[in-house]
């Protein structure tokens, strides 16, 4: 029988509230990383406001752009966010779906969901690109991470310790597909490795056109 959603959801909040001290610990943004969200920065302006979707503690994301931008760290995780409070003080901290944003439309200028959609049931991912859309404004822009093929899974001990997590993603063409229906034209991709695993992920960015 299927997860049921909710009870997926529910494993990952458990499993990041857990676990967030020692994925801290293991989690390094890579020069690649880095060099794309500069990228994303360069078109916004020192008033622009972003939504890290996802954030955990804020890193790479909300640290890196905080010190120009007025960012928002949501994330499903409670324990995530205290920690993005003492990563990035500077940034307001809400807890949320990413599939149901507690957010007003074209609330913001910028959106990053790094690592973040692939915790998501697949089902729902549509539904997260079109939040994304309707909370930026036109011509607001968005990087996010993708699954390069199609894989729902569980790990039962994560990171050995002891925490199972969950993921579901499909191939990078529907991804790019649901992307294209919600509005959005992709301006760059790059893959980058997985810095937890031997895999990869594709990074996207996009402007969003309505």
């Amino acid at each position: 029988m299927p997860d049921d959603p909710t009870e997926r959801k529910r494993a990952v909040r458990d499993g990041y509230d857990a676990i967030a001290t020692s994925y801290a610990e293991r989690r390094t943004p890579s020069e690649t990383e880095t060099a794309l969200l500069a990228d994303f920065a360069a078109p916004l302006d020192g008033s622009a406001r972003v939504l890290d979707a996802g954030s955990g503690r804020g890193v790479p994301v909300a640290t890196a752009l905080a010190p120009d931008h007025e960012v928002v760290c949501l994330d499903v995780s409670r324990v995530q966010l205290a920690l993005a409070g003492e990563t990035v003080p500077a940034a307001r901290r809400v807890q949320g779906d990413l599939a149901d944003l507690p957010f007003e439309a074209s609330t913001f200028d910028g959106v990053c969901a790094l690592n973040a959609v692939i915790h998501v049931p697949v089902g729902e991912h549509a539904a997260v690109y079109r939040e994304f859309a309707r909370v930026l404004a036109p011509g607001g822009h968005l990087l996010v991470s993708l699954g390069a093929s199609a894989w729902s899974g569980r790990n039962e001990n994560w990171l050995d310790a002891g925490v199972p997590m969950r993921w579901s993603f499909p191939d990078l063409d529907t991804s790019l597909s649901h992307l294209a229906a919600a509005g959005f034209v992709p301006v760059g991709r790059e893959t980058v490795a997985d810095d937890l695993g031997d895999g990869a992920w594709e990074f996207v960015r996009a402007r969003y056109e309505g």
